[in-house]
């Protein structure tokens, strides 16, 4: 994983950077990989404009294995790691780069705003005003009608996760703590969302290397799941189905429970985004996310600490890159390489990447060997 920040550098110098870091940590070669899963989004409408980015890579590694580009917006890292495991089984192949290289942060605020929101949809939902912030406002409210809640709860979430991206050298927020006066003062952006509920934008890349070999650190469980674009067609406002799903699939492919992790990154582009998946992950039941937050069993020092890294909002979001970042923090947190934010005696982990406003979902649970 690379620093993210907001250096001006192009998508592909951040994800060679990650690939070359992940091959030096599995003391392998470009030789060695069979094949290269890509996500990213930045390059297509960014000032390079590249959509031949396949060929790109093959220049980049000097390699001429099958390259294959895989774009899920925020949700394209899990995406392509989810893809990269199906590959490894039914392709003949030992081991496979995954790869998400983005400069998000290279344009006018107007245009890189534009780049997320063709995230979502853009014929009736967004000329009615309905912005990402506001899709999940509004969510929020309906899940605040129907079982109650509090701005509170999610003050708690920023804070803890800006205490964590403090002690992450990788994190935009390292070294940079934040109060939680600046957090319940910052500004309204779509209401009860405030200006610190909502993850930073950054550039970054990352990287992972699946394998057939026994590498110390098993994929256990992984699922995928998908839900419609326009969020007011979805059976449930309150939740996301499609994180049920997955994690659904996910822990009945390693025969665990919500009760066996240790610890998880999980998708908070939206401090509320946190707070509801906590419930459609199983760690809390409906209505109870608040609870869970409020009992200090999810932060550092914790039962079961969320988000280690800082998660999207402190460590930053550089779109594709984001759901492989996470898979990198729990790798490390069960290596115990993780310093300052390291989680004790941990053995499972969890990854929770969403695409859009719940649209696409997956969750990979980690288990050490």
């Amino acid at each position: 994983m690379t620093k993210f920040n907001y250096e001006q550098r192009p998508w592909w110098g951040y994800a060679y950077e990650a690939a070359m870091g992940a091959m030096e940590d599995a003391k392998m070669t470009m030789a060695g990989i069979d094949a290269i899963v890509f996500s990213a989004v930045s390059s297509a409408g960014g000032g390079e404009h590249q959509s031949h980015k396949v060929s790109l890579l093959s220049g980049l590694f000097k390699t001429n294995v099958p390259i294959i580009e895989l774009p899920s917006v925020c949700g394209g890292g899990g995406v392509a790691f989810w893809t990269a495991l199906r590959l490894l089984e039914s392709a003949g192949l030992n081991n496979i780069l995954v790869l998400a290289g983005e400069k998000l942060v290279d344009n006018r605020a107007e245009v890189i705003t534009d780049w997320i929101l063709s995230a979502a949809e853009r014929v009736i939902e967004q000329p009615e005003g309905l912005l990402f912030p506001v899709q999940n406002a509004l969510v929020f409210q309906q899940y605040c009608q129907k079982y109650g809640g509090s701005h509170d709860d999610l003050e708690l979430i920023a804070f803890k996760n800006h205490q964590n991206a403090v002690l992450n050298p990788k994190a935009y927020y390292y070294k940079r703590p934040v109060t939680m006066e600046q957090i319940k003062k910052s500004p309204v952006v779509a209401d009860p969302l405030r200006l610190m509920d909502c993850s930073l934008s950054v550039n970054g890349g990352a990287a992972v290397i699946v394998s057939k070999d026994q590498a110390g650190i098993e994929v256990a469980g992984s699922g995928f799941a998908t839900d419609y674009i326009l969020t007011f067609e979805r059976e449930d406002k309150t939740h996301f189905k499609a994180t049920q799903l997955a994690a659904k699939a996910a822990f009945e492919q390693a025969k665990l429970t919500p009760k066996d992790i240790q610890v998880a990154e999980i998708h908070d582009a939206f401090t509320s985004v946190e707070l509801i998946s906590y419930e459609d992950l199983g760690f809390a039941e409906p209505g109870k996310g608040g609870e869970l937050i409020r009992s200090g069993r999810i932060s550092m020092g914790g039962e079961m600490p969320i988000n280690p890294s800082g998660g999207l909002k402190a460590k930053g979001h550089p779109i594709s890159a984001t759901g492989l970042a996470q898979v990198y923090e729990i790798v490390n947190q069960l290596r115990g390489n993780c310093g300052e934010r390291q989680v004790k005696d941990v053995k499972i982990g969890l990854t929770h990447n969403i695409g859009g406003a719940g649209g696409s979902v997956t969750v990979h649970i980690f288990k050490k060997n």
